[in-house]
């Protein structure tokens, strides 16, 4: 079991863009009626926001209200399928047999996003990016969670995924609508989380990142969340 803070979080999803529009999502769960809109990134240059994609705009929304005003921090960035358009857009161009962009290939790698990031703050701390399953926040937790124990007074935790291209919808069937949500996190008790490894069980009827954001808008207790043959407890004690 780790033991950590949740000091502050922000999520952004089409419509969802505020503490209230969260809380009553967290009552009644459902899909947006639309997932065209676009997060505001209006505080970064203009040079820089035509750079981004929409998922590195989602990361970049949540993630800067947690960071202005603080100390540089190490950052975990975890998306299970990552910048899936610009990688797309790169496969038809070759198979169309026209060259490639350099600046294209270079932001659709998975770690772009925290590069982008650092040369935007100006922060050379430690940041990793991961790509992992449907329980890919509690592995980013387990990240963050290694960071603060070697002395870190605080980790910066994005994980975000972008609704995939009509191609590949047959094939990605996790990401129900574009979602993006940081966490700011300390050394404490506050929270809880435990792996039961075990007989497989029914994954979570939402993604694991809007899961907790049900559970940080409800009231302390335990939440478990289930990928394959691993559960995960969350405990929040206030």
């Amino acid at each position: 079991m780790i033991r950590f803070e949740i000091e502050q979080w922000r999520a952004w999803a089409p419509g969802l863009e505020d503490a209230g529009a969260w809380r009553a999502w967290s009552q009644a769960p459902c899909r947006p009626a639309s997932d065209d809109a676009q997060p505001d990134v209006g505080f970064l240059p203009a040079m820089q926001r035509r750079r981004l994609s929409r998922l590195a705009r989602m990361a970049f929304a949540v993630a800067t209200p947690l960071a202005d005003g603080q100390p540089p921090m190490p950052l975990v960035y975890c998306s299970r399928h990552g910048d899936t358009a610009r990688g797309l857009a790169l496969f038809e161009a070759l198979a169309r047999e026209e060259p490639l962009s350099p600046t294209h290939f270079s932001l659709s790698v998975h770690n772009a996003i925290i590069g982008l990031w650092s040369i935007q703050r100006g922060d050379t701390s430690e940041m990793t990016a991961l790509a992992a399953e449907g329980d890919g926040l509690e592995h980013a937790l387990l990240e963050a969670a290694g960071l603060l124990a070697e002395g870190a007074p605080q980790v910066l935790l994005v994980i975000a995924e972008d609704s995939p291209p009509p191609l590949y919808r047959p094939w990605i069937d996790d990401v129900p609508f574009p979602y993006a949500l940081a966490l700011r996190l300390a050394a404490g008790d506050g929270w809880a989380l435990a792996l039961t490894p075990g007989v497989e069980a029914a994954p979570a009827e939402w993604p694991h990142a809007l899961e907790l954001i049900a559970h940080l808008n409800g009231m302390p207790g335990v939440r478990r969340l289930c990928w394959k043959h691993r559960t995960w407890t969350w405990q929040r004690h206030r």
